[in-house]
């Protein structure tokens, strides 16, 4: 998919500590460690430099491309309760990015080139100030509402929690896989959150996360489905 995209820069958090599947983001996928290939997937893409903020001494010391650069994590921003934001607007900061950013997380490994490509068009329209993708979810969810004390509050229309399942509007959630912005509203903001939010859609079978072993092995069947080595 040929685009002619102003350069931009991908970001790649990977954490040491996982409570879900220890060690996930080294653990070997396809043949290479999981992170690697949000790695190839930005340089596939076109990425004019990849940021990986990391606490992981083996990727940091790793021998990697001359436009991939390490970021150390300080410890502060590497617990399991630290948001997205703080780790990214100190990466940004540490490697003084400019212009457009282009979040991926390791443990989407099924994305591709031309969906990364595909955000950043949209984004490139200047028509969002935060470009995500999605993946089709389960309508059912705008029959649901929060509680206020014993009080039903809907989450969306109050029609809906009333409406035949196949009558209700399309939902999509967002899947992690990617996400496009600006480097100088996202360090002036401390926020990923935007008054526009644009989206391209992925399908499922693309949309994966890793979060246990579980979730790895079935990542690992949909990448390789016609390898009879896997299970």
């Amino acid at each position: 998919m040929p685009l002619d995209l102003p350069a931009w820069t991908a970001v790649i958090p990977l954490r040491a500590g996982s409570k879900g599947l220890p060690g996930k983001n080294l653990r070997p996928l396809g043949g290479k460690p999981l992170y690697r290939h949000a790695l190839d997937q930005a340089l596939a893409a076109g990425a004019a430099r990849v940021l990986i903020t990391t606490d992981l001494p083996e990727v940091l010391q790793a021998g990697l491309p001359p436009e991939v650069h390490g970021i150390p994590r300080p410890p502060e921003l590497a617990g399991d309760a630290v948001p997205m934001a703080p780790v990214l607007v100190h990466a940004l900061q540490q490697g003084d990015v400019q212009g457009t950013v282009v979040l991926l997380q390791a443990t989407s490994p099924l994305r591709t080139a031309d969906d990364i490509r595909a955000a950043l068009a949209l984004f490139a329209t200047g028509d969002y100030g935060l470009v995500m993708s999605v993946t089709e979810a389960d309508r059912g969810v705008l029959k649901w509402g929060r509680l206020d004390g014993q009080r039903f509050v809907p989450l969306s229309a109050p029609e809906h929690c009333f409406a035949n399942r196949q009558s209700l509007p399309p939902v999509v959630r967002p899947n992690g896989a990617v996400y496009v912005f600006d480097a100088a509203r996202l360090i002036a903001t401390g926020s990923l959150a935007a008054d526009s939010v644009g989206v391209v859609a992925m399908p499922p079978e693309r949309s994966h996360d890793i979060d246990n072993l579980h979730d790895f092995e079935q990542a690992e069947r949909l990448l390789a489905p016609h390898d009879p080595e896997l299970p």
